[in-house]
């Protein structure tokens, strides 16, 4: 404490409550080919709801790596998804004819893209699924709902024969040439027309045909005329979306306060193929009401109006590109109601999927994990391959996972799975091309590895699937998380069962099982009667070790974390006795606990000057050593039995008690 200069009472309160955290274990992470979502970024996803809603439903293109992440879904609710796509890949636009369709992959790359001038509307992901978008632009009151009348010397003749798709109508008078012109400029497809009472879909419109005082034009309806139409001398059209909103377009608070008005303008998402919407084909996906053209509106909570920060913040479907042409912006102050303005519709196209998840790049899947390898930006435990890339035998991802991701962080592990030629359609060389496959992966305690895939059912699709297995173990290891704790192995007939299978590709027998096993490949196997079982626990360490085992390695993973995540409160700190002894008396309580929940047999926690030095000391350095006696998981079980006289006492043959 500062020292006193003159009398008085200082009063210091000193916090010795720190305690080592409870860390995260069950977060699971895929990288891989999705039909749409933000790319080579982290999402997290509590269901395969959200999954869906974020990244889509499972194609062709995508079925393993879409399964994987669903089948982990089924044991765990935290899972960070990472879309990957190629080169070829591309968001749809919308604009004037010409607009050309680009790679975006996600937020930070539109922020820094230079949007071409006639590109208006950007989907906001690539792939397919925005060609079915549709944008429509509705920025001033006449746009909105206006109406065509006989008046100041000018008169409107309206007519359709019953049954017919033709509505003409003529003009008569100074000044019809200059109204044709106009009220043609209004009309746009999709509009609603009332004439005579009945409402009609415009479809399409004809160029104004002009003379001297007289001028016609030819409106070709959705629908044929339910009767005849003659001598209507106005009608009214109306905004195809108008009905979404309860007013046109008008001024903004802001503008009004500035002097200036009409600066409001509506728009609407539209999902024209049902690809967001479950099927339901033109579905309105989002509208946005009343936002401004004037750069500085703000609303009444005090956040921008301005049309391109609404939508780019608040629409996960498009963004902003370049500004509509005639479309003016600017500060409040020069706002002005635009004139003879139709409401503007873009359906956006040009989206492509790029490379499916059998043909794309390795370095396309590696730049989409790559959002998992900081530790201190994401926690994530578990990494799951997905569908088998790269390499002679499709190792290659796995490696780089391996190797980039789990030993690079120390806090996780890969599940991996052999290709799915290794045990689909290979009968009676399944172990042969699984060994092979596991050979062909590198050694280490941090990652795992199964034996192959299961048949599942796509209710998307309404067919069924082989998938990966990773999934489904990374997803045991959850379960057994919430059931027991991560030092638990996850194999086994109590928590080893494998959840929504029809069959395995490749069940391996006793023989079989024993040649993946001394290979470090945990079969999975179909039991008559008692289900799929993961039944084995081994890491891809590749030597006799604790920690070829996962539960150990788990285990390890748990107290580190929980560990120093509580000794960045010793940062900073003096090193002396009193800080060592606060250390100790952290960790020792944590480890107790531990014990007691069966995940070590013993440990030893040295923190003092024997292990910090002098030296130590001096180089602004701390030490803490932590020696843990691991509890380990039963594999073998040996039961004898013995028969025995009927006149012999036990006690002769297996000593006293």
């Amino acid at each position: 404490m500062a020292f006193q200069i003159s009398p008085g009472v200082n009063v210091q309160e000193t916090d010795l409550t720190t305690i080592v955290p409870a860390v995260a274990t069950t977060e699971g992470a895929i990288g891989g080919v999705f039909s749409w979502g933000p790319v080579d970024r982290a999402v997290m996803v509590g269901s395969e709801t959200e999954l869906v809603a974020r990244y889509g439903t499972p194609t062709e293109a995508n079925s393993e790596t879409f399964g994987v992440a669903s089948s982990f879904l089924a044991y765990g609710n935290r899972l960070f998804v990472s879309r990957a796509v190629s080169n070829t890949a591309a968001n749809a636009v919308g604009g004037p004819s010409g607009a050309i369709a680009q790679l975006i992959r996600n937020d930070d790359e539109f922020a820094s893209a230079i949007v071409p001038a006639n590109v208006n509307f950007i989907a906001k992901y690539p792939g397919t699924v925005g060609n079915g978008l549709l944008v429509s632009v509705c920025d001033n009151a006449a746009a909105f709902r206006s109406t065509v009348a006989s008046g100041g010397g000018i008169v409107v003749d309206a007519d359709a024969v019953a049954g017919s798709t033709a509505l003409t109508v003529a003009m008569t008078g100074p000044g019809a040439d200059a109204a044709a012109t106009a009220a043609v400029a209004t009309l746009t497809p999709g509009d609603l027309l009332t004439v005579s009472g009945n409402v009609f879909r415009v479809a399409s419109v004809g160029s104004a045909s002009v003379g001297v005082n007289n001028a016609a034009f030819t409106v070709t309806l959705a629908t044929p005329a339910p009767a005849a139409i003659t001598n209507a001398t106005s009608f009214v059209r109306e905004w195809q979306f108008a009905g979404l909103f309860d007013r046109a377009p008008g001024t903004s608070t802001t503008v009004a306060a500035a002097g200036r008005s009409g600066d409001e303008m509506h728009v609407v998402v539209v999902d024209v193929d049902g690809r967001f919407s479950n099927g339901a084909a033109n579905s309105i996906l989002q509208t946005f009401a009343g936002v401004s053209r004037a750069t500085d509106a703000r609303g009444d909570q005090g956040g921008s109006l301005f049309f391109r920060d609404v939508i780019n913040r608040g629409s996960p479907h498009v963004w902003v590109g370049s500004n509509l042409a005639g479309l003016v912006t600017g500060p409040a102050t020069t706002m002005a109601p635009l004139v003879g303005r139709a409401p503007a519709t873009f359906r956006l196209t040009g989206g492509a999927d790029g490379a499916n998840e059998a043909t794309i790049d390795v370095a396309d899947l590696t730049r989409a994990y790559s959002a998992f390898r900081n530790a201190e930006r994401i926690d994530v435990s578990l990494i799951m391959q997905g569908k088998a890339r790269g390499g002679t035998h499709g190792e290659g991802l796995a490696n780089w996972l391996i190797d980039n991701v789990a030993e690079f962080r120390k806090d996780c592990v890969v599940f991996v799975s052999p290709s799915i030629e290794d045990v689909v359609g290979s009968p009676g060389n399944e172990v042969t091309n699984v060994v092979e496959f596991r050979r062909a992966v590198r050694s280490s305690s941090y990652a795992v590895m199964d034996s192959g895939y299961k048949f599942m059912y796509d209710r998307y699709n309404d067919r069924y699937r082989f998938v990966p297995l990773n999934g489904d173990v990374a997803g045991l290891a959850v379960r057994t998380d919430e059931t027991t704790d991560p030092w638990f192995s996850p194999a086994g007939f109590n928590r080893g069962q494998i959840r929504n299978v029809v069959k395995l590709a490749f069940s391996p027998d006793k023989t079989q099982r024993d040649s993946l096993y001394k290979e470090d490949v945990n079969p999975v196997v179909s039991f008559v009667g008692q289900g799929v079982v993961l039944y084995g626990d081994k890491t891809l360490l590749g030597r006799p070790s604790a920690f070829d085992r996962i539960n150990v390695r788990r285990l390890f993973i748990v107290l580190e974390k929980a560990v120093a995540t509580a000794s960045k409160f010793s940062l900073f700190e003096f090193n002396d006795p009193f800080t060592r002894a606060r250390f100790r008396n952290l960790v020792e309580p944590f480890l107790r606990d531990v014990q007691g929940r069966r995940g070590i047999i013993d440990f030893r926690v040295v923190c003092d000057e024997t292990n910090n030095t002098g030296e130590v000391v001096d180089r602004n350095e701390f030490v803490g050593d932590i020696f843990i006696k691991p509890a380990r998981s039963i594999n073998f079980i040996n039961l004898r039995f013995t028969a025995v006289r009927t006149g012999v006492e036990f006690s002769e043959i297996v000593g006293g008690n």
